[in-house]
C-alpha cells in the first residue's frame, strides 16, 4: 500500500518562508497527478498546488507568486517551497497522490504563521 508522508511544517513569523516535503513509499513518476491541500481551523480542505507526470502545475490564486510545487523523482519526494507567508496561510497541509482509481492522502504537517 503506498504511503504518503508530510514534514516540514512549523511556527514561522509572517514574511517567512518554509519548505514542506511528501516523501512516497514508491516510485512518484507513476503518479498522474500530485497535490497539495490545505484545510484551516473551521474550513473546509481546499486546493494549493497541483504537479502531473507530465510537468504542469497548477496553483490556487492566494498561492500564486508565493508558493512553488515540485517533484523530484530520483527522491520519490513532492515539494512545497512557501514564501511570504502570511497568517492566512495557517493550515494543517496535506500530499495528495492519484493515479488510476486510487487516491492517496497523507497525514498532514502543521503551517502556523504568526502576525
Amino acid at each position: 500500500q503506498v504511503q504518503l508522508v508530510e514534514s516540514g511544517g512549523d511556527l514561522v513569523q509572517a514574511g517567512g518562508s518554509l519548505r514542506l516535503s511528501c516523501a512516497a513509499s514508491t516510485n512518484i513518476f507513476r503518479f498522474a497527478l500530485m497535490g497539495w491541500y490545505r484545510q484551516a481551523p473551521g474550513k473546509q480542505r481546499e486546493l494549493v498546488a497541483t504537479s502531473t507526470a507530465g510537468g504542469s502545475t497548477n496553483y490556487a490564486d492566494s498561492v500564486k507568486g508565493r508558493f512553488t510545487i515540485s517533484r523530484d523523482n530520483a527522491k520519490n519526494t513532492l515539494y512545497l517551497q512557501m514564501n511570504s507567508l502570511n497568517p492566512e496561510d495557517t493550515a494543517v497541509y496535506y500530499c495528495n497522490a492519484k493515479w488510476f482509481s486510487n487516491d492517496v492522502w497523507g497525514q498532514g504537517t502543521q503551517v502556523i504563521v504568526s502576525s
